[in-house]
C-alpha cells in the first residue's frame, strides 16, 4: 500500500472515529493576559449587557402600548429591537459565565448552536437596517404611496424574508462544521463561538467552511450595505430637489436616527475585519475586547439613539414612566 493511500485511510478513520465518539469540549477565553482583574472587567461588560437587555425591552414596549406608533417605521424598529435583544442573549451566558466563574468548557453541539444564533442574528440586524432604508426611501421619495406600498402583511413578508434569509445562509455553515475533526489545541479566542475561530481549530480540509462563511457573510452583510448606500443616493438626491429648505431639514431628520444605526453596526464590523486582518502585532486582549465591545455597541445604542432623535419614541417613554409614578 502506497503512503498516500496509507494517508488518505489515516484520515478517514480520524473522521470516523471523531463522528463515533463523544463530541470535543472546547475552552473559551476571556481577556488574554488580564486574568487576575478579569472580575473587574465584567462589571462594564455586566452594565452594557443590562443597558442592552432593559432598553431594547423599553423600546418594544412602548411600541406595543401606543397604538400611534403603529406605522411602518416603527414596527421596524421594534424587529431591530427584537434582534438586538437576542444578540445580546447570546453571549450573555458565555461571557459572563467566563469573566465571573471561570466557566470556560463549551462542548462542540452547544458552541455550534450559539454560533448558528450569534451569526444569525448578525446577518439579521444587517437585513433589518436594508428593510429600515428601503422604508426611508419610500417615506421621502414616494409619500403618497408609503401605507399603501408598507402594508401590515408587506412588511411581516419583509420579516419573513429576512429571517429565512439567515436561516438559509447559516444552515450549510452548520451542517459542515459538524463534519469537521478536531484534534490540535481547543482552546477558542473568543468568550463565545465565533465560525472563523472554530473552524481554525480543525485538524482536516477547512477550505469549504471558509468558503460557506464568505458566502454567508457577502450574500448578507455584503449585499445589504451598497444596497443602504443606494438607497440614501436616491434619498439625498430626491431630498435636494425639494426647494423648501425647511422640508428639506425636515426629511434628512427623519433619516439621523436610521444612519446612526446603520454607522454603529457597520464601523465596528469593518473596523474588527482590518484589525483582525492587519492588527496581528497588536496585544490578544485588543482583540477579544473589540470582538465583544462589536457585538454590544448597536444593542446598547441603538435604542439610546432612537429615544434621543425620535420625539414620537421619546413620549411615549415619558408616558410609560410617568404612568408607573402614578401607580405608585
Amino acid at each position: 500500500m502506497t503512503p498516500s493511500c496509507l494517508a488518505s485511510q489515516a484520515s478517514i478513520m480520524l473522521i470516523f472515529n471523531n463522528t463515533n465518539s463523544q463530541p470535543p469540549t472546547f475552552l473559551l477565553t476571556g481577556i488574554p493576559g488580564l486574568r487576575a482583574a478579569q472580575v473587574w472587567i465584567s462589571i462594564p461588560f455586566c452594565l452594557l449587557y443590562i443597558i442592552a437587555l432593559s432598553g431594547n425591552s423599553m423600546i418594544l414596549l412602548v411600541i406595543l402600548r401606543e397604538h400611534s406608533l403603529h406605522e411602518p417605521m416603527y414596527y421596524f424598529l421594534s424587529m431591530l429591537s427584537v434582534t438586538d435583544l437576542s444578540l445580546s442573549l447570546c453571549t450573555l451566558s458565555t461571557t459572563l459565565g467566563v469573566l465571573w466563574f471561570e466557566a470556560r468548557e463549551i462542548n462542540l453541539n452547544a458552541c455550534i448552536a450559539q454560533m448558528f444564533f450569534l451569526h444569525g442574528f448578525t446577518f439579521m440586524e444587517s437585513g433589518v437596517l436594508l428593510a429600515m432604508a428601503f422604508d426611508r426611501f419610500v417615506a421621502i421619495c414616494d409619500p403618497l404611496r408609503y401605507t399603501t406600498i408598507l402594508t401590515n402583511s408587506r412588511i411581516a413578508q419583509i420579516g419573513i424574508i429576512v429571517l429565512i434569509r439567515n436561516v438559509a445562509v447559516m444552515l450549510p455553515v452548520v451542517l459542515f462544521v459538524k463534519r469537521l475533526s478536531f484534534c490540535r489545541s481547543l482552546v477558542l479566542s473568543h468568550s463565545y463561538c465565533y465560525h472563523v475561530d472554530l473552524i481554525q481549530l480543525s485538524c482536516t480540509d477547512n477550505r469549504i467552511n471558509s468558503v460557506l462563511g464568505l458566502f454567508a457573510l457577502f450574500s448578507t452583510t455584503g449585499f445589504d450595505c451598497p444596497c443602504i448606500l443606494l438607497s440614501y443616493v436616491l434619498i439625498i438626491r430626491s431630498v435636494l430637489s425639494i426647494a423648501s429648505s425647511e422640508e428639506r431639514q425636515k426629511a434628512f431628520n427623519t433619516c439621523i436616527s436610521h444612519i446612526s444605526a446603520v454607522a454603529i453596526f457597520y464601523i465596528p464590523l469593518i473596523s474588527l475585519s482590518l484589525v483582525h486582518r492587519y492588527g496581528r502585532s497588536a496585544p490578544a486582549f485588543v482583540h477579544t475586547i473589540m470582538a465583544n465591545v462589536f457585538l454590544l455597541i448597536p444593542p446598547v445604542l441603538n435604542p439610546i439613539i432612537y429615544s434621543v432623535k425620535t420625539k414620537q419614541i421619546r413620549k411615549a417613554i415619558i408616558k410609560v414612566f410617568n404612568h408607573k409614578q402614578s401607580q405608585i
